[in-house]
């Protein structure tokens, strides 16, 4: 009888040991307020060149300075130093109807993984790039979702423009990742992800009838999303430095193919998309994307001081000279203006170019203020512009020279919000 009630007793000591080291966490943000825009953009079309179209917009909206989220976070002490954890975490629109946002961005992250004290973590599942962890660590902004910043393009409300777009500067996160993550030797740490998946299925072409020439969808092939990134950090008492290369890859076989009679003859080559070097966040087809970012910071104790680079490059798998290629600078400080008034601004150029000789200059400034109620509770208030201008195109003149388009395309955007954020 004693045996088995010290059995018990032991048993229920492990269990509260047990359940004292693991831990699950609620978390999210939820960041609502009064957002207006407003777009100005030449369409530089040489049958009306003096046409501008013009947007202005306001609404009560949401995710100004922080995009809203609902998340769950949990570690489980394994012994000897070794612990498991996970994440889940899901993109909210309080101001909708469905809350759960239904978008590419309501699989914030979601990853299990390991990590050994004294030599670092590795992670499965959906997470952001080691470029996105490293934006967030060193922008003067702290990557909020209104205009005015080149290295993180955001804007809320109103349709903005295509580098305009979180999707324009980097990629923010993937799915189908393998992280890596050491832990910190002489201020010395290293991140590094690798990305990978490869769908291949035989490829069919199905005709039916009698064609007539023109193209035809082919189903199945090589579908395969690949990449690979290092990160390396130092940190010298109140100085930060980053450096960042993540390559993305994406492989698919012929989507389209050419028909005429009597046979398929012709593949439809795959190149980089204006859209998804100037904005898009969805993958491209058949290219290889380069991106590179690096930053430092220095905490002066009144302000900190920021500044960022940030390239990248799209080309096409079948031929690099078709490419697209954007990059930018950007300069910032972020201050304690009082115990509970906190101020940032920021200005960065930036430059875009690619096959067919087209440019674009960009310029962008923000400005913004923080004032804390609380830890968990602030007020705040966002502006700023982003100006693409001078988007020039190469059009034909008499004897074969070419000449810039005396029209050239360009936009310009503000946008401004007033709001709360609380996080729990």
């Amino acid at each position: 009888m004693k045996k088995s009630l010290f059995a018990v007793a032991a048993l229920s000591a492990i269990a509260g040991s047990a359940q004292a080291q693991s831990s699950v966490t609620v978390y999210g943000l939820l960041d609502l307020g009064y957002v207006g825009y407003n777009t100005r953009a030449a369409t530089g079309s040489t049958q009306n060149p003096q046409a501008v179209n013009k947007t202005t917009g306001n609404a009560f909206s949401s995710s100004a300075e922080s995009t809203s989220r609902l998340g769950f976070k949990g570690t489980e002490d394994l012994g000897g130093g070794t612990s498991a954890f996970f994440t889940v975490e899901l993109g909210l629109t309080p101001n909708n109807n469905q809350a759960v946002n239904t978008g590419g961005t309501q699989n914030r992250q979601t990853f299990v993984g390991l990590k050994k004290n004294g030599i670092g973590q590795f992670a499965l599942g959906t997470q952001y790039t080691v470029v996105h962890n490293a934006v967030a660590a060193t922008d003067p902004g702290q990557a909020n979702n209104i205009s005015g910043n080149l290295i993180y393009p955001a804007t809320t409300e109103g349709a903005g423009s295509a580098e305009n777009s979180t999707g324009a500067a980097y990629t923010v996160r993937t799915n189908n990742q393998l992280s890596l993550n050491s832990d910190t030797f002489a201020g010395f740490k290293a991140n590094a992800m690798l990305v990978a998946n490869n769908k291949n299925s035989n490829e069919t072409i199905t005709v039916t009838g009698t064609p007539a020439a023109g193209t035809y969808a082919a189903a199945g092939g090589l579908n395969n999303q690949n990449g690979w990134g290092l990160g390396l950090d130092y940190t010298f008492k109140n100085f930060y430095a980053t450096a960042n290369y993540q390559a993305m890859t994406s492989k698919q076989s012929a989507q389209t193919y050419t028909y005429t009679s009597p046979y398929v003859t012709g593949i439809t080559a795959g190149a980089p998309a204006q859209g998804y070097a100037g904005g898009s966040s969805a993958n491209g087809t058949n290219v290889q994307d380069n991106q590179w970012y690096v930053a430092a910071t220095y905490d002066f104790g009144i302000l900190k001081a920021y500044a960022q680079y940030i390239t990248r490059k799209v080309s096409a798998q079948q031929d690099n000279s078709y490419y697209y290629k954007r990059s930018a600078e950007q300069i910032g400080v972020r201050s304690f203006i009082t115990p509970t008034i906190e101020a940032w601004v920021s200005g960065g150029l930036g430059r875009y170019n690619g096959y067919g000789a087209n440019t674009a200059n960009l310029t962008a400034w923000q400005i913004g203020s923080n004032y804390w109620l609380s830890k968990r509770t602030n007020l705040y208030a966002i502006y700023g512009q982003v100006g693409t201008s001078n988007a020039s195109y190469p059009t034909s003149v008499a004897g074969g020279a070419q000449n810039t388009n005396l029209n050239p395309a360009s936009a310009n955007i503000s946008n401004y919000a007033v709001g709360v954020r609380h996080t729990f």
